[in-house]
């Protein structure tokens, strides 16, 4: 499987350490698939609760599942939409509810009422194509009480082995086996307590899965990396097996992620701050000691007439096209154009992230 620094699937490799960004919908934002390939992206997350609203299920499967939907060919990731349930149902009970049976929801403006269980989340996803499928859980915050974070490790146990049984008996009936096979991840909760989080880790690893994801929010109240939860976490899973750091996409909290045995990363900060002007430079040609990155604010006024690319470190369509001036003036009439050339630089940003951090495994 791994430690050997990749995981092999249907549609690809994926080589360690990689960063999935996140394409929710069945899109990153303002980018083509060939754009994806320019910057180095290895694979993509998409989600299942997102999904299986806009477009609908009925519709990707009619467009040929996602690859072909969204003309990527690479690996797909498919979020099974615990996260999303843990934000919108957790935050205002009025929009759905949690049981031990699964998730019901009704979107905002919608007159239709939504069921997720695991197994219907295991076939969405298989139906999906998707590469790497992840068992539904129930996500909660570090600072959820102790009666809320023991309810969340049995049910997402419950959940998993639901998963497990779903997941085989799809395989089997689609006769997926070896490289045609996708993988399955469970999801380790127990919030800040290293008990639960033993208890779960325990549990899933005796079900038996091909990866592991760190679940639930990753920062704790002030926006900080919670280290030594997310250390003992890895610690729990053997490191011949993958263990994604769900929701990590922060430079700084990847690197730090991987230096604690992470292998894979995901989330909406990159692209999501391209479109708000704040990109991501290094300081220098090589290396990720000391102060590495920093970040440039596109709208600052000194930029009005830098003819200077965003980073001389950065081989990026965009560095070598276009200047900070005038990434500036597109940010200003707030041109569709903006959108696409910084988020190209970002996220080229992080594979080249990747390289550093492979380099740095000596």
């Amino acid at each position: 499987m791994t430690k050997k620094g990749w995981l092999k699937l249907p549609n690809g490799k994926i080589n360690f350490p990689a960063f999935l960004p996140d394409g929710t919908r069945g899109v990153v934002r303002a980018l083509g698939a060939d754009d994806l390939e320019t910057v180095g992206t290895q694979a993509l997350v998409m989600n299942t609760f997102h999904l299986m609203q806009k477009p609908g299920s009925s519709t990707v499967q009619a467009l040929g599942g996602l690859h072909k939907m969204s003309a990527w060919k690479k690996p797909i990731m498919t979020d099974s939409g615990g996260f999303q349930a843990y934000s919108v149902i957790r935050t205002n009970s009025k929009n759905g509810s949690l049981t031990d049976k699964g998730i019901s929801f009704k979107p905002e403006g919608s007159q239709r009422k939504y069921q997720l269980t695991p197994e219907k989340s295991i076939q969405l996803q298989i139906n999906y194509g998707a590469d790497i499928v992840v068992c539904l859980d129930d996500c909660t915050h570090v600072d959820d009480d102790a009666s809320q974070q023991e309810t969340s490790v049995k049910r997402t146990i419950t959940w998993a082995k639901k998963s497990r049984q779903e997941f085989d008996k799809l395989l089997d009936e689609k006769n997926l086996e070896g490289d045609t096979a996708p993988k399955l991840f469970g999801v380790v909760q127990g919030g800040g307590d290293k008990d639960l989080r033993k208890q779960c880790a325990e549990e899933l690893l005796e079900i038996g899965f091909d990866g592991y994801g760190f679940g639930g929010w990753p920062l704790d109240s002030k926006g900080s990396l919670l280290e030594d939860i997310l250390g003992y976490t890895r610690s729990l899973i053997p490191s011949k097996l993958p263990v994604h750091a769900l929701g990590v996409g922060h430079p700084e909290y990847v690197l730090r992620c991987h230096e604690l045995g992470y292998e894979m990363f995901d989330s909406a900060l990159p692209t999501r701050d391209a479109r708000r002007g704040r990109l991501y430079t290094f300081n220098d040609s090589a290396g990720l000691f000391g102060d590495w990155f920093s970040y440039l604010y596109i709208y600052d006024l000194k930029h009005i007439k830098s003819a200077l690319p965003i980073s001389e470190h950065c081989d990026c369509y965009t560095c070598q096209n276009y200047s900070r001036g005038y990434l500036y003036h597109l940010f200003k009439i707030n041109d569709h154009l903006f959108h696409r050339l910084t988020t190209l630089h970002n996220l080229r940003f992080m594979s080249m992230l990747e390289d550093r951090m492979r380099l740095s495994n000596g």
